[in-house]
């Protein structure tokens, strides 16, 4: 038998060089979030003593902001999938006039820029009196998620088999029923992955918390980073540690779902 050709140690070290140089800027936020406050220029490459104040004062002034964006985002998610999930289903599953036509203009609604959407439900808000209000970021932020959601349950939708379906019409379940109690549960790895994507794009929102906020009241992490930096230009490590608080529910959440964002939607639909 022969033996696999082996890659050899020159690609295993371009690979490691280039994953070092992706991560370099991770490791500096950590190191210059565990230095004294200053300059972070003058760290050393290592935290031999680590100063915690940063994390501190982050939590202080921020942790109210992290509060708000954990509730903006857990609150997009739940609207966004409760929107997306039975339209998907609708659009995946029946025989609908004009099915190809909403799809169109759901496609057309990611094209829109952003800041058009922010402008034009800044004034709406203005009549409505949503502005600074947790309701009023939510829906913001639900009108990415929902379109995105629905692009991605209606595909996994689609390739549930449907002998799956008809079968639980033969044993008496209704269309709600079928939809409750067979396609949430064979598509549960489609849903946790627009959940994902939907907080993802909640948590790392800009343009809509500076847009649709004009008071300290309701503050997303993405602004209050934005505006910490220009009133502690001289507490880099808080800045830093601030940086390090925000990214570590988006981190944590792709690490617990990863294993749901490769798998099949319908691997155990067939079963």
């Amino acid at each position: 038998m022969k033996r696999a050709p082996a890659r050899g140690w020159p690609s295993t070290i371009v690979g490691i060089a280039l994953l070092a140089l992706m991560l370099f800027p991770v490791y500096w936020i950590v190191n210059a979030s565990l230095q004294p406050a200053g300059n972070t220029l003058r760290g050393g490459w290592f935290p031999f003593h680590p100063d915690l104040s940063g994390y501190l004062t982050a939590l202080r002034d921020q942790g109210g902001n992290l509060v708000t964006s954990l509730v903006v985002a857990l609150g997009s998610v739940a609207l966004s999938l409760g929107l997306a999930a039975p339209a998907a289903y609708a659009l995946a599953q029946f025989r609908l006039r004009g099915t190809n036509l909403v799809l169109f203009g759901i496609l057309v609604t990611q094209m829109v820029p952003g800041i058009v959407v922010a402008n034009a439900l800044y004034s709406a808000y203005t009549d409505l009196g949503l502005l600074n209000s947790y309701l009023g970021l939510i829906l913001a932020d639900s009108t990415a998620g929902v379109p995105f959601a629905i692009i991605i349950l209606r595909s996994f939708m689609r390739s549930i088999p449907r002998e799956v379906i008809e079968a639980a019409h033969v044993d008496g379940a209704g269309r709600l029923r079928v939809f409750r109690s067979v396609v949430l549960p064979v598509s549960r790895n489609a849903l946790i992955t627009a959940a994902v994507f939907t907080f993802l794009f909640t948590w790392s929102d800009f343009l809509f918390a500076l847009t649709l906020t004009t008071t300290q009241t309701v503050r997303p992490i993405t602004l209050g980073i934005y505006q910490y930096i220009g009133a502690h230009t001289n507490q880099w490590n808080a800045v830093m540690a601030t940086t390090v608080l925000a990214s570590v529910p988006a981190a944590l959440l792709l690490v617990v779902a990863q294993r749901h964002l490769a798998a099949g939607a319908t691997s155990g639909a067939v079963k």
